[in-house]
């Protein structure tokens, strides 16, 4: 295989093309697959995964991590409904819920560059702290008396076709994500700084400031995607969004973004979480048990961080063989 071609072929690529391969296979063999009302429920479930996993790749993408991201979610869900409750309206509500999040994207990223603790222990310790006030702010109760008009945005599609509403803002925050990431000088440091941190520091990249705008930029999407969660299932309640950060993470790892940072693209991480979500739709078509999709799912997360090790070891094994058996010019004899 020519060198072109071996570098052009990469991890990202091969899930666009399973994306494709799942999609042209499922609208042929799966009854109902190609209903406008499936693919709709389909793109609408898949949504919240697809919010989170634009700041969280950025995230990964400079070597860092947030699993806090589903319980900002529920908390976000649990204050809208416990304001809506005191008489607020919905205009009003939504500002502080995006501001909270903003808080606890803060709070993690404080904690990350200031105290130089570890992204991994800091966000588990704020998934569990996160939920517990959710629980505290709105108890066991469920808020479902949202105003209809946000109800159907979140929930309702375009005419007869398949698209949904909310699916259109979040296709002008994917094309935000992709200039900011893949062409600008912000979208260049975060690959500097996972690549190497101390490298990014001598080549004058704050690197601490990026990672603090990025954990209070996820907060801030994470919140967000609280509220469609709770406007697009009709129901505010503290657990809203539980083990979504399982999911985001898969989707994103899947999507060929190396969880040691510096490497992958946005449009990998995307093709992951509508490869994800098309495959637990198929299945729930299928009738396959919660459990097994739960078992896909993991092996899923497994094969997305072995695939592109795999594979790199796999070029770099030809590279060897290539310059091994590459021919060795004599240097020229010297002259009298």
């Amino acid at each position: 295989m020519p060198e072109s071609l071996t570098r052009a072929v990469r991890w990202d690529t091969v899930v666009g093309a399973l994306l494709i391969v799942l999609l042209l296979l499922s609208f042929s063999f799966v009854d109902g697959f190609g209903n406008a009302l499936n693919l709709s429920f389909l793109i609408g479930n898949t949504l919240p995964i697809a919010l989170i996993a634009l700041p969280m790749t950025l995230l990964v993408v400079s070597g860092e991590i947030d699993l806090s991201v589903a319980s900002t979610a529920g908390l976000s869900g649990a204050v809208m409904g416990a304001l809506w409750n005191q008489g607020m309206t919905i205009e009003t509500i939504i500002p502080i819920c995006l501001l909270l999040g903003v808080v606890c994207g803060l709070i993690n990223g404080l904690l990350v560059t200031k105290l130089g603790l570890p992204s991994l222990a800091v966000t588990i310790g704020t998934l569990a702290a996160y939920r517990g006030v959710a629980q505290i702010v709105l108890g066991s109760d469920a808020v479902t008396d949202f105003p209809s008009q946000y109800l159907d945005f979140a929930a309702g599609r375009i005419g007869d076709t398949f698209i949904p509403y909310a699916f259109l803002p979040f296709l002008v925050l994917l094309a935000i994500a992709v200039v900011a990431l893949h062409a600008t000088p912000f979208g260049r440091s975060l690959f500097a700084i996972g690549a190497s941190e101390e490298a990014a520091r001598f080549a004058g990249i704050r690197v601490k400031r990026q990672k603090l705008i990025l954990f209070t930029l996820t907060g801030l999407m994470a919140s967000l995607t609280g509220i469609f969660w709770a406007l697009h299932y009709a129901s505010a309640r503290y657990d809203n969004a539980t083990g979504l950060e399982l999911a985001v993470i898969a989707a994103v790892l899947l999507g060929g973004i190396d969880f040691d940072g510096g490497k992958g693209t946005l449009g990998g991480a995307i093709a992951g979480v509508f490869l994800l979500g098309a495959l637990q739709n198929v299945m729930s078509l299928q009738d396959v048990s919660a459990q097994t999709q739960i078992l896909v799912t993991g092996v899923l997360l497994v094969l997305s961080v072995l695939g592109p090790r795999v594979a790199r070891q796999i070029s770099v094994a030809r590279a060897g063989r290539r310059a091994a058996s590459a021919p060795v010019s004599k240097a020229p004899s010297p002259t009298s």
